[in-house]
């Protein structure tokens, strides 16, 4: 979580320099590279039926970090987060079949509306409405990981998607970055990449080979805290006392979410194809 968010709060200088999609578009390509330098793709095992499923998630990845990077131009690291979890805790609350467990999603809007102050008058409207987006493409990259998780698994998976990702940003990407690449910016976007999704994904392995996915994703639920406490520390935005209480709400919400949303127990654990967006756990 450390990883992902310090990512995000270093990537705000880049964002200033070569807009959102630019920076999707370098550090998706960037991880693309140290994925295909460190792993094969699987293409020996690929079936007809999984191409479109690897390409929608992809494309959808790909997508999704171009939203939260716009929404971090726009609004606080932790609220972007915060608004972004609702994916994958929406998810998480549909698949317990059970209507109490909606309450969850809903106390998550909740602290949401705490974060954002809608009455202070100054709310931003378009941050918000990307990381809505985003969300809404976290949670599509959930249901897309579950249709081949149990076929593709690890570094290689990524070694398939991140390019496509990379890709999918390159067509917004390429346009909005021209004529502010150097060198330097080069060397920004591959230490990113390094921070997300290289580094999270090796640690995300080593972590769910010691602990439950429940464990996992009841720890994950603090990821827009860490949001909250990245962009205090390294951007320098203050919440105040009630947006303190938004984003305990979005936290309790996340971790009650794992008691119904989580998945039957196989006889082995899979990864995620992307940890840029972590969430695994509520998969």
């Amino acid at each position: 979580m450390l990883s992902v968010q310090l990512s995000s709060a270093l990537s705000v200088d880049l964002i200033a320099t070569v807009g959102p999609a630019g920076t999707a578009w370098l550090r998706l390509s960037m991880g693309a590279l140290i994925f295909l330098a460190i792993a094969r793709p699987p293409l020996r095992t690929l079936r007809r039926h999984d191409v479109p499923v690897l390409l929608g998630l992809g494309v959808a990845t790909g997508l999704m970090t171009i939203a939260f990077l716009a929404s971090i131009e726009r609004i606080p690291l932790g609220t972007a987060v915060a608004i972004e979890f609702l994916g994958p805790l929406t998810v998480a609350a549909v698949r317990s079949h059970s209507g109490r467990a909606l309450i969850w999603p809903a106390l998550a809007l909740l602290g949401i509306v705490l974060l954002t102050e809608p009455w202070a008058g100054e709310i931003n409207l378009a941050g918000i409405g990307f990381a809505g987006l985003a969300a809404i493409g976290w949670a599509a990259y959930i249901v897309l990981t579950q249709r081949i998780g149990d076929h593709f698994t690890g570094i290689g998976a990524l070694s398939l998607t991140v390019p496509v990702a990379a890709a999918t940003a390159a067509v917004v990407g390429i346009p909005q970055s021209a004529g502010h690449l150097n060198l330097g910016i080069l060397a920004a976007a591959f230490g990113l990449a390094v921070l997300m999704p290289v580094l999270p994904f090796a640690l995300e392995m080593l972590a769910l080979r010691r602990m439950t996915p429940t464990a996992f994703g009841t720890l994950m639920a603090l990821e827009p805290a860490m949001g909250v406490l990245l962009g205090l520390l390294v951007l320098h935005q203050q919440p105040s006392i009630t947006q303190f209480g938004g984003i305990t709400l979005v936290v309790l919400a996340g971790a009650a979410a794992q008691r119904g949303g989580r998945r039957q127990p196989r006889s082995h654990q899979h990864t995620s194809t992307d940890p840029d967006l972590i969430g695994q756990g509520l998969k």
